[in-house]
């Protein structure tokens, strides 16, 4: 599981991350919404490892991301918003190099890429040079690469940047379906209609606070509003530009659903 404790990280005296407290269950597809400059980015980097909170702390699967970075790392697959790939390798020559990273055996880098390839559609592409892929390759490619260790805990950032509605549809039943078989999933991403179609809850973040956790219906009652869709809520809830807190909803430890 994923767990921020009353975790709090500044820049300078912009506060970017103010007092988060948020658990995610095995099995759980969380969505992390919010304007720019809401705390997204600090957040995720922060449950990476790239960044450490001012105060409180971070678990992954029982292991503090300060104090036992490697471990938690291990346990981890993460997919930022903008991946760096080998242009002079083939995807076959990197997913081979992202297993020997991640300590897989020969013959199981073999089979992983197998699946991943089949998973992510890259089959007929897989030998060519990375240089040769479009955006929606490169971008399945780092997915294939994030799969390969079978990871506990994935970390998605910004998912469906410059996919066409092919490779959309093939990102959102990979998430569906690794949630499905008991990860983790925690993505952050400006597209609300996918957040609403996959996510099981949501946060909406604004201002360095977390304003919001639940389900889209929850978060209707929670704003006695008549909008069905996720977002003119959203817009609702954050689009004075204040940092509205929800009365209910704010900064409260959520429970699973």
């Amino acid at each position: 599981m994923i767990e921020f404790d009353n975790v709090t990280r500044t820049y300078g005296r912009k506060v970017a991350v103010d007092r988060l407290a948020l658990a995610i269950e095995p099995g759980e597809l969380f969505a992390l919404l919010g304007p720019n400059g809401a705390g997204k980015t600090t957040t995720i980097k922060m449950l990476v490892g790239l960044l450490r909170p001012d105060s409180g702390t971070v678990t992954v699967c029982g292991h503090d991301i300060t104090k036992q970075t490697r471990q938690a790392t291990r346990l981890m697959g993460y997919v930022p918003d903008q991946p760096f790939l080998y242009d002079k390798l083939t995807g076959r020559e990197f997913l081979e190099f992202v297993g020997e990273m991640r300590g897989l055996e020969r013959r199981t880098i073999d089979a992983r890429i197998a699946r991943e390839s089949g998973h992510c559609q890259l089959d007929e592409f897989l030998d060519d040079l990375i240089e040769t892929y479009s955006h929606g390759m490169k971008q399945r490619t780092v997915f294939a690469s994030a799969f390969l260790h079978d990871p506990a805990v994935l970390v998605i950032d910004e998912p469906m940047v410059g996919l066409d509605p092919l490779g959309v549809r093939l990102v959102k039943d990979l998430l569906r379906s690794r949630a499905g078989s008991g990860t983790v999933v925690f993505m952050s991403t400006h597209t609300l209609a996918v957040a609403e179609e996959i996510a099981d809850r949501i946060g909406i973040m604004n201002a360095g606070r977390v304003h919001f956790l639940g389900t889209v219906p929850q978060l209707r009652e929670e704003l006695s509003s008549h909008h069905e869709a996720l977002e003119p809520l959203f817009l609702e809830l954050t689009g004075d530009g204040n940092g509205r807190v929800s009365s209910r909803n704010a900064q409260r430890t959520p429970t699973t659903t």
